[in-house]
């Protein structure tokens, strides 16, 4: 990619379609909100991110095309989270399948609560 020319405003890359929503799925919008929301509380750095997010998507069987970018995101905020001992891998599962048994347990067009897990105690 070239440098833009100075005297040349910015534009989009042919093909670009600037009303497009920036994420694919409202997921990778949340994700997105959680990594900016944990560096606000001071979590974690900018730099400490990048290096984390860094090192998931340079490892191997990575999409050519980039399709499972949030996942990365996803697996370097699990991984951080660890790391600073907020919650280790056995948490963040837990706390994933119960999510996901509260949500099959949610009637439809209500809001997911962690509360409605049938499992929990």
């Amino acid at each position: 990619m070239n440098p833009p020319e100075p005297d040349k405003p910015f534009q989009l890359p042919a093909g670009t379609d600037p009303d497009a929503p920036a994420f694919a799925e409202p997921w990778q919008a949340q994700a997105f909100a959680l990594a900016v929301a944990l560096h606000e509380r001071g979590l974690f750095t900018w730099t400490e991110w990048a290096a984390a997010l860094s090192r998931q998507v340079a490892k191997p069987g990575v999409a050519a095309d980039g399709s499972d970018y949030y996942q990365h995101w996803l697996a370097a905020l699990e991984g951080l989270l660890g790391e600073k001992g907020v919650a280790g891998r056995d948490m963040v599962d837990a706390l994933s399948a119960s999510w996901q048994r509260a949500a099959h347990a949610t009637p439809h067009g209500q809001p997911i609560r962690l509360e409605n897990d049938p499992e929990k105690v």
